[in-house]
């Protein structure tokens, strides 16, 4: 899942956010610097990620992209599942939640700069300023969100190659997302169960 749904599935709990957030940004033991609650949310990050790569509807997703992008198609579906969550009407019943929930995000990021790492508080700014929470909701963020990814791949051309096939599959994909979500929403909540306990 990509920065949308993590924060999404941090159920408005701040340091759980945060570590949610930050978590590909803290390699093995340096999870323990963090308070118990970053730390929690970085251990839910990681289990949502297992969870949905193992998703039956994540791997058929992967199929419609793997021709265009090979086995970077997975770190495509993240950010295609943001696109349809931010459009998902079960999970923010209006543009302006969204709009909310995002600006809140952003606060509760600011309030822990802190314990922010330094590379994630370095893109911080431009998440924010670029709305990057907010704008997954267009095609137009999402597609802004796809060329940023084939810029960091090692092996990939800077082209729109993949876009067009998330426009191409746009249905399928919709399905795979609407299939996975609410398995993942109930995942999480049992995981962050345990994690407390």
């Amino acid at each position: 899942m990509n920065y949308l749904a993590h924060a999404w599935l941090s159920f408005n709990q701040p340091g759980l956010l945060v570590g949610n957030m930050i978590s590909d940004f803290v390699k093995g033991k340096k999870r323990f610097s963090f308070s118990e609650d970053i730390q929690q949310g970085i251990m839910l990050h990681r289990s949502i990620d297992e969870f949905t790569d193992t998703h039956d509807a994540t791997k058929k997703a992967k199929q419609f992209l793997k021709p265009v992008v090979g086995l970077y198609a997975g770190a495509f579906i993240d950010i295609a599942y943001d696109h349809f969550l931010a459009n998902d009407s079960n999970e923010f019943n209006s543009g302006g939640s969204l709009l909310n929930f995002s600006l809140s995000v952003y606060k509760t990021l600011h309030q822990h700069e802190a314990s922010l790492p330094e590379r994630f508080a370095r893109i911080l700014p431009y998440m924010e300023s670029d709305n990057w929470l907010f704008n997954y909701k267009t095609l137009y963020g999402t597609e802004q969100s796809f060329k940023g990814l084939t810029r960091r791949a090692k092996y990939l051309e800077n082209n729109n190659t993949v876009f067009e096939a998330f426009q191409k599959n746009y249905m399928s994909l919709q399905a795979c997302y609407t299939s996975f979500f609410p398995d993942i929403k109930n995942f999480a909540l049992r995981k962050l169960s345990d994690l407390s306990i």
